[in-house]
């Protein structure tokens, strides 16, 4: 299959600029995170710095090579028990474990010379360790041998070289947080850090200088990261369990959904939007992190939003991202630790706090019938490649000084170089037991620990490169045949991003995979500019469900329609301009550099009329589409990044929600917030005045119609969809027609029909409708086209316009059409019965007779009378001789009717349920 390179450049480059270490420093908490051990100063020789007994005494000591507890740091108990320690590598020859009582500015207080199983892990177990404890390692190989006259403190003790032969890169200098830690202290560069005149810098090998230091010698412990050890039970709530076709995805970052300060009017905001009630202010101090999204939840549910997907959540290196201009790392794709909820985004930063958390805000999600799915980043990790062409410089933080060969991917003939075909410097070495096993272990921890309902694996294809050393993609490759095992065992999602740099497998992923469907993207991208020419696909191929990829690959709910992403442009900004401004553009909303030059976008000639119609027709296409729709946060409102397609690097308002954009007619022409670049005017106003985004009304509406419709959520191929030309004839080319009738029979799947009309052609097409079925007709219940902004374009079917004889599309727009019954009352059918309390009726009563006779004696004073419709859909009214017509509730009467003394006449007027069939019952008492 042709690889699409101009596609992957959007990702790849903000990768790759997120790998460089920004040295700034900006205003953000310094406090230094702790726990309840004392500082103590190390007395004795390496490895031996423990007490004799109770607490932090090593527990049964000459047993630990023999033992098989797992890795990661695990209490046998409680918090306060033992702790049981294990940490993978098979080319370590000697591994200390280190207990610190301080994440920063302290030397370790006890550490331990761990032991070596026939399993390659290195194990200690410590006595009744207090709960939150921090520790860390620092490990010897080949290319750095132990040595006695090694010592904390920059020695070079040992030193042979910084990688050898066989690619290891031990380095006793550099601590080493736990790769299966369930949180991680704080990133390799924070505030604190730069304030003390440090940088990132300290953490490389390499013969370079550091502070007037060989760098490899540079002793990093009072600043390294620091493993957590904690046991936490916090419950994340019923799963929802929400069958695979439904899904209705919206990508979302967490900082950027609630961190711009509308988040704290959101009542006052959503006002009067039916389905929204619930939704509540988010405090400020809130905002942008896990409790917020959790409160968030009932917007999402009132939305129509059954399924959030977030941005990275994985600890990732943001603790210096600025916010007053470009730089660091918002989307968070450089992944340090895999069990480890970053803590930037928790309220609650303390030790422990961000497990908490995240579980809370997922029970919140599954309080509201939605699932929480991760984008999860295996592919590489945050310690990037080489920092230079000797070779010799690299990150050295975790995996890397744990064990580099097992960890990473290397070139067969130069182990000091990496093969990766990520663009950020290294490739996880997949094809590794020990590695396909920590990630499957990861994907469980979140499952079963964490709540967490699917993944997206982000550059997906290097989880099937198994084979070293060419590393070629494996479709069979063991560890996605393990991770596809784990949607049955453990009711999950697991999408694939099915391309890396090196190739593009689409529909080639195992079955039970899900699939990123880029075909479907760039096909509809360029159909809806008036583009047939398709993408691998056709427009049409793309809207049917991708037959021809995933028929065989699990159907049509293994295929996940996107048009837009995070990295790329948002809606608005593809309907609004023909290029990126990236480079052009001042904070908040830029500058950046990278992003894809291959966009198939179209700014509308500039037309805002124009541009508010197209981004309609993206949505109804979408929604519409037999497959997954997965959204993007702000979309539903036409969120803006003033044409930056790639802002990998912004932490503003450019990347945040701001939902005053909701309670305006003309959303762009808001204020931003904050100072600096303001909003691009891209849409103006919608023609209805009346305060409210109608953008927004459209897409809620339109994401709810998907959600209650059998036929707009099918996970295969059973309901027959028809493709022909607008006047309904034969020879329809979904690579050539740009005017489409689609016919949608959802009658074969117990639903209605469903009738559209695309037109994406310069000039207005009539169009007819095809035959409904016996007893229907059409209804049109929406217009994308602009003259129907009056009515926000959607019409409830009840009160819809009945479609009779031909059409005429508008240029650039969509109709869509439902099949509903007609209402009719049924000839001489009017009413099954009818009859009066203390009398009876002559003749006697038949549903083609309209005049009857009653008597009663004079001593009864009223009567009720009582009338049975035979059309569930008609209206019944009674009238006493020439009075006004009542209603009759339930078929009866409100009240007694009073008689007067001779002859009175009652009627009953059954009104059809079409609003204009009447018939008379008339009865004279």
């Amino acid at each position: 299959m042709k690889v699409k390179y101009a596609f992957y450049s959007i990702f790849l480059t903000s990768l790759i600029l997120a790998c460089q270490s920004p040295l700034q420093i900006v205003d953000a908490p310094t406090s230094i995170i702790s726990n309840s051990l004392e500082a103590r100063a190390l007395t004795q020789g390496v490895g031996l710095n423990y007490p004799a007994s109770g607490a932090y005494s090593p527990v049964n000591q000459a047993q630990w090579g023999t033992q098989t507890w797992p890795v990661g740091a695990n209490y046998v108990g409680a918090e306060g028990t033992n702790l049981r320690i294990g940490v993978y590598s098979a080319n370590a020859t000697k591994m200390l474990l280190e207990i610190y009582s301080s994440a920063t500015g302290v030397e370790a207080s006890y550490d331990y010379w761990m032991t070596k199983g026939s399993d390659n892990v290195w194990r200690a177990e410590i006595a009744s360790v207090p709960g939150k404890a921090l520790y860390a390692f620092r490990a010897w190989g080949p290319n750095w041998p132990y040595n006695t006259a090694w010592t904390r403190n920059n020695s070079a003790s040992g030193f042979i070289s910084d990688v050898d032969a066989a690619g290891n890169r031990f380095n006793p200098n550099k601590v080493l947080y736990d790769p299966y830690t369930r949180e991680m202290s704080h990133d390799k560069e924070t505030p604190a850090l730069f304030a003390a005149g440090h940088d990132g810098g300290m953490f490389g090998s390499g013969d370079g200088l550091y502070k007037t230091i060989v760098r490899r010698n540079y002793d990093t412990a009072k600043w390294a990261p620091k493993s957590v050890a904690i046991k936490d039970a916090t419950s994340f709530g019923i799963k929802p369990a929400i069958p695979e076709k439904d899904s209705i995805i919206y990508e979302a970052h967490v900082r950027g959904l609630t961190q711009h300060a509308s988040s704290s009017s959101l009542t006052t905001i959503l006002s009067g939007i039916p389905g929204l009630e619930a939704v509540a202010n988010i405090p400020a101090a809130y905002r942008g992190t896990y409790k917020a999204a959790g409160l968030f939840a009932p917007y999402l549910k009132g939305l129509g939003i059954n399924v959030i997907e977030l941005l990275p959540v994985h600890e990732t290196a943001n603790d210096i991202n600025p916010d007053t201009g470009s730089g660091g790392n918002f989307w968070g794709y450089m992944t340090y630790g895999y069990f480890a909820p970053d803590r930037r985004y928790a309220y609650d930063k303390s030790l422990g706090g961000p497990t908490k958390e995240f579980k809370e805000m997922v029970k919140a999600f599954h309080d509201q019938g939605i699932e929480v799915w991760l984008d999860v980043v295996y592919n590489h990790t945050g310690e990037g490649g080489n920092w230079d062409a000797t070779k010799k410089t690299a990150e050295v933080t975790s995996f890397r000084g744990l064990d580099n060969q097992t960890y990473y991917a290397l070139v067969g003939t130069d182990k000091a170089s990496y093969w990766e075909t990520t663009g950020c410097g290294n490739n996880v070495n997949t094809g590794n037991p020990a590695v396909s096993t920590l990630i499957k272990d990861s994907l469980k921890y979140f499952i079963n620990d964490m709540g967490v309902d699917g993944f997206r694996f982000d550059l997906a294809p290097v989880l099937g490169r198994d084979f070293a050393p060419n590393y070629g993609f494996n479709a069979g490759a063991g560890l996605l045949s393990d991770i596809a095992a784990m949607t049955t065992t453990y009711n999950v999602e697991m999408v694939a991003e099915a391309w890396d740099i090196g190739t593009y497998q689409v529909g080639n992923f195992p079955n039970k995979w899900a699939e990123w469907n880029g075909r479907y993207r760039d096909a509809t991208r360029k159909f809806l500019k008036g583009d047939t020419s398709g993408e691998g696909i056709s427009y049409s191929d793309g809207f049917y469900g991708d037959f021809g990829n995933f028929n065989d690959q699990g159907g049509a709910r293994k295929s996940v329609n996107f048009i837009v992403a995070h990295d790329g442009f948002t809606l608005a900004d593809l309907v609004s301009y023909d290029s990126k401004t990236n480079t052009a553009r001042l904070w908040p909303f830029g500058p950046s550099d990278g992003g894809s030059d291959s966009n198939q976008s179209w700014g509308s000639g500039g037309d805002q009329n124009l541009r508010r119609q197209r981004f309609r027709n993206f949505w109804v296409w979408q929604i519409f589409s037999r497959g997954l729709p997965m959204l993007v946060y702000g979309d539903e409102f036409a969120r803006t990044q003033n044409g930056n397609n790639n802002p990998y690097n912004i932490d503003s308002v450019a990347t945040w929600n701001n939902y005053n954009q909701i309670a305006s007619d003309n959303p762009h022409s808001i204020s931003t917030g904050t100072t600096g670049e303001a909003y691009h005017n891209n849409f103006g106003a919608d023609g209805l005045a009346d305060g409210k985004n109608g953008l927004f009304l459209f897409t809620k509406n339109l994401i709810n119609l998907r959600k209650g419709a059998g036929a707009l959520r099918q996970g295969d191929y059973t309901m027959p969809i028809y493709f022909s030309k607008a006047d309904g004839s034969a020879g329809y080319n979904g690579y050539s027609d740009r005017a489409v009738r689609i016919h949608m029979d959802g009658s074969a799947v117990g639903d209605a029909d469903y009738l559209l009309f695309v037109n994406m052609w310069t000039a207005q097409v009539s169009y007819n409708a095809p035959t409904p079925d016996a007893g229907k007709k059409w209804v049109r219940i929406l217009d994308t086209s602009t003259w129907a902004e009056s009515t926000n374009n959607y019409w409830p079917e009840a009160s819809a316009w009945t479609l009779a004889g031909a059409y005429g599309q508008n240029a650039w727009s969509i109709s869509v059409y439902k099949s509903v019954d007609i209402n009719q009352v049924v000839v001489n059918a009017d009413l099954s019965s009818l009859s009066l309390s203390g009398a009876s009726l002559s003749p006697a009563f038949a549903a083609g007779t309209t005049a009857y006779t009653s008597s009663v004696a004079n001593a009864v004073a009223s009567t009720t009378i009582t009338a049975v419709k035979a059309q569930a859909g008609s209206t019944l009214q009674y009238q006493v001789g020439t009075g006004a017509w009542i209603a009759l509730t339930s078929g009866t009467a409100s009240g007694a009717i009073a008689l007067n003394v001779g002859a009175n006449t009652l009627n009953v007027k059954v009104t059809g349920s079409d609003g204009t069939t009447v018939k008379t019952y008339s009865t004279t008492v």
